[in-house]
Formats: C-alpha cells, structure tokens, sequence
C-alpha cells in the first residue's frame, strides 16, 4: 500500500489510538512487529497514519495487544476500512487543513455539542453571519478567501441535518453584532427557526445568571462511535487544537454538564432569542 504524504485527522486518531493499544500491552514496536510478522519501520508508519491497514491485519494486531474491547476494535476497523472522500476533500489546498478536519471530524460524529460565549456557533450561522467573521481577521482575508470559508461553513451546516447537536450560547455571542441590525435580527430568527428541528437543542445562558465561572469552557464536543473515540476541538491563537486523551475528554465531558445545567431549558431560550431578535 502506498504511504501517504498527509494523513486526515481520522487516520490519524487511528494510528494513535492503535499506539495507545500497544503501549497498554507493554509492547515495543519491535515486538509488535514481530508479533505481526512486519518490520518495525511498518509499525511506526502505521502509528503515524502514513499506512493503512486492512481490516484483517487491524484485528490481528488487536489480538496480539490482547485487546479485547469488541466495540472499539469494530469502529477502529470502521475507521481503517472507511475508503470515503468527503466533500470537504474539495477544499484541500484550498483552505487550511485544520478546516477539513473539523468538518470531517463533525461528518463522522454521532453526536455534537458545542458551548460558544463569543460567536454563534459556526453550525448555527447563516451566511451574512459568517461573512462578517471571516471579513474582520487580521490579516484581511482576499474576498475569494472570504467567500471560500463562507462557502465551507454552508456546506458544514448540513450536519445538522442529521447529526444530533445541542449547542449552548452565551448571551454574549447573542448580542454583539458582528455586522449590521438587519443581518443580526436574521441570524436569531436562523437560530430559532433549526432550534426547532428535533435533534437540534438550543440552550443560552444569560448575563443575569449569578455565580458563573464557565466562561473558559468554549468548545466542540464530537461523539465518536465508542466513548474512547469521543473528540474535543478548542479554538486556539493559531489554529484549532484536537483533544483525544481519556483524562481530558472525561474533564471536558464534565464541563459540558455544569455549563448545560446553568442554561435555560430549550423553550424559553428560544422565547429568550425570541425577545433579543425584537430588542434590534
């Protein structure tokens, strides 16, 4: 098989969580490529995504680490096998990858949930909205650019088609305006309107709600098709930052928890966004 010169975030999770596997069994790669009857230059190429593996070799080597966890071996066979290019692949070389991952990490998620505090959440944006955001970065982005990540975030939205997602706002997000009145007061009603879709959950939290300290829990929350495989996205300064390790995903699932429980219920947030759309 052919290495390959970028793997996704996909192949990747899976080539850490196969490390992971190993590294629980107290096995060197050199053992493990012995167990498995390669080189050890062909385990290190898997535990860095630049090798598939077949769903055969996948469970043999799952065997050897004596993992016996049939769930996660069936959904890391799910993710070695997956042969789908997504739609996102049309964007690459054209956007930043960390852009691709995200919608392909979303594309494969059984469910999403997301805590914003600054931004409506890019699922939930229309079209003037996110215009607006990309328009305002600095550097300023060429308008092609601009029209090319809005032309993504669309495309991304239809997840929320099918994907379960709940997503928590802060006020704040709610009220700044990143572009004009008409704009903002379309954005709300946008809200509502896919608030209103049966596997879509729509929570505020408003500046009124005494005791708030969760203002450092903004995030993206992907369920994968075992908890092991759940993921966290974290805007950072220069890039989106992937969290996959166990400790944390159990902290952030945490988090999530207490900043849902100091919402208001779905109804009267959305007479709450209801009330904000007429204040404009």
């Amino acid at each position: 098989m052919a290495l390959r010169s970028e793997p996704t975030a996909r192949q990747l999770r899976l080539a850490v969580e196969l490390r992971r596997l190993r590294e629980a069994a107290g096995l060197t790669a050199r053992e493990a490529a012995a167990l498995l009857g390669v080189t050890a230059p062909v385990i290190s190429q898997i535990e860095s995504g630049i090798a598939g593996m077949s769903a055969k070799r996948l469970r043999r080597l799952a065997a050897n680490y004596s993992c016996s966890d049939a769930e996660l071996i069936d959904a890391l066979v799910a993710m070695a096998t997956d042969r789908t290019r997504g739609w996102w692949e049309e964007y690459r070389g054209l956007l930043p990858t960390p852009f691709l991952n995200l919608a392909e990490l979303e594309h494969h998620a059984a469910f999403l949930q997301e805590v914003q505090f600054l931004f409506i959440p890019g699922p939930l944006q229309t079209a003037d909205y996110a215009r607006a955001v990309f328009s305002d970065r600095v550097p300023e982005l060429p308008g092609d650019d601009v029209e090319l990540r809005v032309h993504h975030r669309m495309r991304r939205a239809a997840t929320l088609a099918r994907t379960p997602y709940e997503a928590v706002i802060h006020e704040a997000a709610l009220r700044i305006m990143v572009s004009d009145r008409k704009a903002a007061r379309n954005q709300l009603a946008h809200v509502v309107e896919s608030s209103e879709a049966e596997h879509v959950t729509v929570r505020v939290i408003p500046f009124r709600l005494e005791g708030f300290t969760g203002a450092a829990s903004a995030m993206t929350y992907a369920g994968g098709a075992v908890p092991k495989l759940d993921t966290v996205v974290r805007d950072g300064p220069h890039r989106a930052a992937f969290i996959d390790s166990e400790a944390q995903l159990g902290a952030f699932r945490t988090l999530f928890h207490k900043v849902e429980a100091a919402s208001l219920d779905p109804e009267r947030s959305r007479d709450f966004i209801g009330k904000l759309a007429k204040e404009l």
